[in-house]
């Protein structure tokens, strides 16, 4: 499935390769509003999302010998409810392909995955991977934040 690392070389013409894609998708894609790159050398860059139910989020795409890894920032750590936002979320994982939540640094969450590096040259695929994760992000955000924020949303 194409688990063996990359040489430099490849991982170079895998950075280029992404850069083409971000380009055409910032050009073409009217849900992608910004693309930036980490500072050089880094191989990750910064891809900025119009969504519907969360109005703008950031896809954090990050080029590695073996794989390559995305993720985006989906909501802060709950102020109530913590039990039933974590098991929500959990039950939500079930359904997801691609991506999958995940609580980070204080407990905020997010959505996470990654791509064998043998698909990095596959537009179908990538498509796939940004399309996911709008997808999850559009379905899950709202729900997870009515329960975490119940108060804020009463009345």
């Amino acid at each position: 499935m194409g688990t063996d690392a990359r040489s430099a070389a490849e991982l170079d013409r895998l950075e280029a390769r992404l850069d083409r894609w971000l380009a055409d998708q910032l050009a073409g894609n009217p849900m992608v509003a910004a693309v930036e790159r980490d500072v050089a050398g880094s191989r990750r860059w910064f891809v900025r999302v119009l969504g519907e139910e969360k109005d703008v989020f950031t896809v954090r795409f990050h080029l590695r010998q073996r794989t390559l890894y995305y993720e985006t920032y989906l909501m802060p750590a709950p102020i109530e409810n913590h039990r039933e936002v974590f098991a929500h979320l959990l039950g939500r994982n079930w359904g997801l392909y691609g991506v999958q939540l995940a609580i980070g640094d204080e407990e905020a969450v997010y959505l996470i995955g990654h791509l064998p590096t043998s698909l990095v040259d596959d537009d179908a695929e990538l498509d796939r991977v940004l399309g996911t994760v709008y997808e999850a992000t559009e379905r899950c955000f709202r729900p997870a934040m009515r329960i975490g924020y119940a108060s804020k949303f009463a009345g």
